[in-house]
């Protein structure tokens, strides 16, 4: 395990995400994707890589660049390929705008599907202000050498999904007792966060990291797919620079769903993002 969580991309190198999440304007409010089957859990695609592809849509269509509130519905599972957002602005003030998009997929017969739904206001987090009175403590982790990556999963590096060869991602050996089927039974998961190719995070790749961890569900003895139903997430400041801590907990699970609750702390102990999800925890 090496102390330092990646890398730096080289100077002229567009970084994995950035490609991955591109949108190409066909007409205002219309953009054309195509999404990278790089970010698949299983046979769909990620819920946050989605969000921050929507959400890049998005901040073209209205009139301020960062994502503050983010509401995300998952309609039906994304598959990669082409998809088309349609954007379209609800008001635009003076220090946040509020619009909606829509993800859409056609299929084998011609006919379009709606994948995701988002509402969200936009503004800029370079004009918040210094004023920050809190309660909320980072997580307590061990350091980076003591965390587990991919490297060290019994199964192999590439049993992981096809997402985790995009993060690097060093999970706290507190919370992976499920990985060598000894799971805690407490819904907690939390990790070092950093991509593979060592972009530094911005206020989309947050809108990614907040669904990128294992699911708690796994430290509470279940397994298998845990879909999104919803996703709220609040960007609350741009990061700085150097590896996230992310911080998952569930505390609630029942009638097959479960809430999944998210911090994420920056470099300098920073409360940069806060989320919460519904979703879906079939039984073993």
């Amino acid at each position: 395990m090496s102390e330092t969580i990646s890398e730096a991309v080289p100077g002229n190198t567009l970084s994995e995400f950035d490609r991955d999440t591109a949108v190409r304007q066909r007409e205002p409010g219309v953009h054309d994707v195509r999404l990278s089957p790089g970010w698949a859990i299983g046979h769909a695609l990620n819920g946050g890589y989605l969000l921050a592809t929507a959400g890049r849509a998005l901040g073209e269509t209205l009139a301020h660049p960062d994502p503050f509130t983010v509401t995300a519905h998952y309609l039906s599972a994304t598959t990669p390929g082409p998809a088309v957002i349609r954007s379209e602005t609800a008001r635009a003030g003076r220090t946040l705008s509020t619009g909606t998009a829509g993800l859409f997929q056609t299929g084998a017969d011609g006919q379009e599907t709606e994948r995701l739904r988002v509402l969200a206001s936009y503004g800029d987090l370079d004009t918040l202000t210094d004023d920050i009175r809190t309660s909320a403590k980072p997580p307590a982790m061990p350091p980076l050498d003591q965390c587990f990556s991919a490297r060290d999963n019994p199964a192999g590096p590439d049993a992981a999904p096809e997402m985790g060869k995009r993060l690097d991602l060093r999970l706290d050996p507190a919370t992976c007792g499920w990985a060598v089927g000894a799971p805690s039974g407490r819904g907690e998961m939390r990790a070092w966060f950093g991509l593979a190719d060592g972009r530094d995070a911005d206020p989309f790749s947050l809108l990614m990291a907040v669904d990128a961890l294992p699911p708690t569900a796994f430290e509470l003895g279940l397994s298998g797919w845990v879909p999104t139903v919803e996703l709220t997430v609040h960007v609350r400041a741009r990061p700085a620079p150097g590896p996230l801590r992310v911080s998952v907990s569930t505390v609630n699970l029942a009638g097959g769903f479960l809430e999944e609750d998210v911090e994420i702390w920056d470099s300098a102990d920073r409360l940069v993002t806060q989320s919460r999800q519904l979703a879906r925890a079939k039984a073993n």
